[in-house]
């Protein structure tokens, strides 16, 4: 039997007078997985996060979170679910236990077990030798494991992070996205978003959003199969002239420098689309190779958003 997913929602839209933020919105995200939005600041992201959380009503639509109707069965799904937010949210006047302690209190969690919970938080996250310092002294990756922390403290099914790691460097990212692997282990469901492509290819499942609409929806390496474009490298010393010649070409949907070489995403996968970039170089006098080369994850991102401007012109 199929398990019902964590969260569905319906042609889910919010409008902010004529400002569309979610345009008609359909998703599915299963259980015990992490699934993925992926889009650059104005996508609609953050929106959508809050509408499932209970914390803004959808214009329309309607959404399902752990089988509890939002908005208006919020109040009982806030006890399942753990929100964290782009910003530390916490009190940086508060020693790491005290604000521990105090969202213990908040998920109202029995008082003989509130010290020891906190006490296994700060031991999961590496905090175990920072409970006394105030938060406000933390550095940015330990803000954030703090944040989690919290967010996890209570046991939640449900964890929604939003761009939870903005803010911090490569190295606490890869050590934050190890603890989400970890939380998925234990049978938690994440929905997390991001607008850094290394992270969004570490997701189970993945959505990419433009402008409020859902523009492509599967797993990461499952979408870079699918692309219906090829990406082309080009090689040439003469970058700084191929570069423009190349994005004003019909056939074109982006060029992306990488020191002297060029990643061209051409539309024709199913034509020859290497000999169509050398045709165009050599009909210029530009010296240069071209070869196929593999899809990434941004070539996805950039293709199917480019196409839906292209739509709109």
């Amino acid at each position: 039997m199929e398990e019902t997913p964590a969260i569905e929602a319906q042609s889910l839209s919010k409008h902010f007078g004529a400002v569309t933020a979610v345009d008609k919105l359909n998703l599915s995200v299963p259980l015990h997985a992490i699934y993925g939005f992926l889009g650059p600041n104005g996508s609609g992201k953050s929106t959508t996060i809050r509408m499932l959380c209970g914390l803004l009503t959808p214009s329309s639509g309607k959404a399902q979170v752990l089988g509890l109707q939002v908005p208006g069965e919020a109040e009982a799904l806030k006890r399942r679910i753990g929100y964290m937010t782009q910003r530390f949210s916490l009190y940086e006047d508060l020693t790491l236990t005290e604000n521990l302690m105090f969202m213990a209190r908040i998920y109202c969690l029995p008082g003989k077990q509130r010290t020891a919970l906190v006490a296994e938080a700060l031991h999961a996250y590496d905090l175990d030798e920072l409970g006394r310092r105030l938060a406000g002294t933390l550095s940015g990756g330990q803000k954030q494991r703090l944040a989690l922390a919290a967010a996890t403290l209570h046991g939640p099914e449900l964890l929604l992070l939003d761009e939870p790691t903005s803010a911090v460097d490569p190295q606490s990212r890869r050590e934050f996205w190890e603890k989400l692997f970890q939380l998925v282990d234990r049978g938690t469901t994440i929905l997390v978003s991001t607008h850094y492509m290394d992270e969004a290819e570490r997701c189970h499942r993945l959505a990419i959003l433009d402008r409020g609409v859902l523009v492509a929806d599967g797993e990461p390496q499952a979408l870079m199969a699918a692309l219906d474009a090829a990406v082309v490298e080009v090689d040439t010393p003469e970058s700084r002239r191929a570069r423009p010649l190349l994005r004003d070409a019909p056939e074109v949907l982006s060029v992306a420098q990488l020191g002297r070489r060029l990643r061209v995403l051409v539309k024709r996968a199913d034509g020859e689309p290497a000999a169509y970039v050398r045709e165009l170089l050599d009909h210029n006098g530009i010296a240069g190779s071209a070869e196929v080369t593999h899809t990434s994850l941004e070539d996805v991102f950039v293709t199917h958003t480019q196409r839906r401007r292209d739509a709109s012109t």
